[in-house]
């Protein structure tokens, strides 16, 4: 048992508690506030500290990208193929990468990693913790999407590079069409079992959802034109240009995932990238997270999103959400992370200044209870 105690607490859903008490046992959050700390507890003192949910993103490669390792460490896109809803991210996730270590040092807890955006449909996505001995063990929800991809990466791989469907964005369009309506008229006991349609069976089901990059405002409403011809869940993901037609998505009610927007305007769909996008979809009434969209930028710099929201108008408790408890909802695990309550998941981590201040550092990260950065020591 543990006793975090005179912290400044954020518990996310509920105001900010000074001088606060948060007492853990068996990897969970058991009570918050002003607690009677039982006699067998171990007592941290964290006075002068704030003391807030793991951090949580929602679109990453952390674990499968490979940087750092050369080209044959790189398992981000199966390129080989226009559609592979049949791999997973759980079989290129290496647990030992060092972006997990990048992880717990920025404060990070759980992410969701999947393949890249090379093809119309990429494959599974997971959502895991930043810890474990084997990715098995860091599942916190699997699977927990399906990838899709509008625009310039699709376009690119394919037309361009290997002159075959698709070549346009209707071809994009079409081909995850298509897609959608095979799946709906498989069957295991007709065409034999096929891992990816049995992955999409679960998106037409409204089990997962699909999770299409999209960040021309032009392909954000064909993504939601789709998902309105299925009848199925949805959360845009990148939504550079969302903040163009923030009416329009709010009307549509879909979670947005913003981001990478602390990168450069690399290619002709990001020209429109500005850090006052979160803010006007926020004040919209649009359910939004911040993402890193790592390593494109790294989980080092993942509070800066927040800070640098902030100061092109997003709020600080939205800016907050919007790192914890909205992406934990987009992923569909907001019963076990994403704030600071009785009966969650102990997934805290110690600031020594609020985290969206330049001098800010983590002094330490709990996954489940367990210590896992201290001070510099990623355990």
């Amino acid at each position: 048992m543990l006793a975090i105690t005179n912290a400044k607490v954020y518990p996310i859903t509920g105001p900010v508690q000074d001088g606060a008490t948060v007492l853990v046992d068996g990897g969970k959050i058991i009570a918050v506030g002003r607690v009677d700390i039982p006699a067998e507890a171990a007592v941290l003192n964290a006075a002068g500290q704030h003391l807030l949910p793991g951090f949580i993103d929602p679109h990453t490669h952390v674990g499968l990208w490979g940087e750092g390792a050369g080209s044959a460490a790189y398992d981000g896109n199966e390129w080989t193929q226009v559609t592979t809803p049949q791999v997973r991210a759980l079989d290129a996730i290496n647990p030992r990468h060092i972006s997990f270590d990048d992880c717990r040092a920025a404060g990070v807890t759980t992410v969701q990693t999947l393949p890249g955006s090379g093809n119309p449909i990429g494959g599974e996505m997971i959502t895991i913790k930043t810890v474990g001995r084997t990715a098995d063990e860091m599942v916190l929800r699997h699977p927990s999407g399906l990838k899709g991809a509008f625009g310039e990466n699709p376009k690119r791989l394919h037309g361009q590079n290997n002159k075959r469907m698709p070549a346009t964005r209707m071809g994009v369009a079409a081909i995850i069409r298509q897609f959608l309506i095979k799946a709906g008229e498989y069957s295991p006991e007709k065409n034999g079992r096929d891992l990816g349609l049995e992955l999409a069976g679960k998106v037409l089901r409204r089990e997962i959802p699909i999770r299409l990059h999209a960040h021309r405002a032009d392909d954000i409403v064909t993504a939601i034109r789709i998902a309105r011809e299925f009848d199925i869940d949805l959360s845009i993901e990148h939504c550079t240009e969302g903040y163009m037609i923030a009416d329009f998505l709010a009307e549509a009610g879909y979670p947005v995932n913003i981001g990478p927007t602390l990168g450069g305007r690399t290619k002709s769909e990001t020209a429109n990238l500005t850090f006052r996008a979160a803010g006007i979809l926020e004040k919209a009434g649009c359910l939004v997270s911040l993402i890193t969209d790592h390593p494109f930028v790294p989980m080092t710099y993942h509070r800066l999103i927040g800070a640098l929201s902030v100061r092109e108008g997003m709020t600080e408790a939205g800016a907050l959400k919007a790192m914890t408890i909205n992406p934990a909802t987009t992923l569909g695990v907001a019963d076990r992370v994403g704030s600071i309550e009785a009966g969650k998941d102990a997934d805290l981590v110690l600031w020594s200044e609020h985290p969206f201040r330049t001098q800010a550092k983590v002094t330490a990260t709990y996954v489940d209870g367990v210590c896992v950065y201290d001070g510099g020591v990623s355990r």
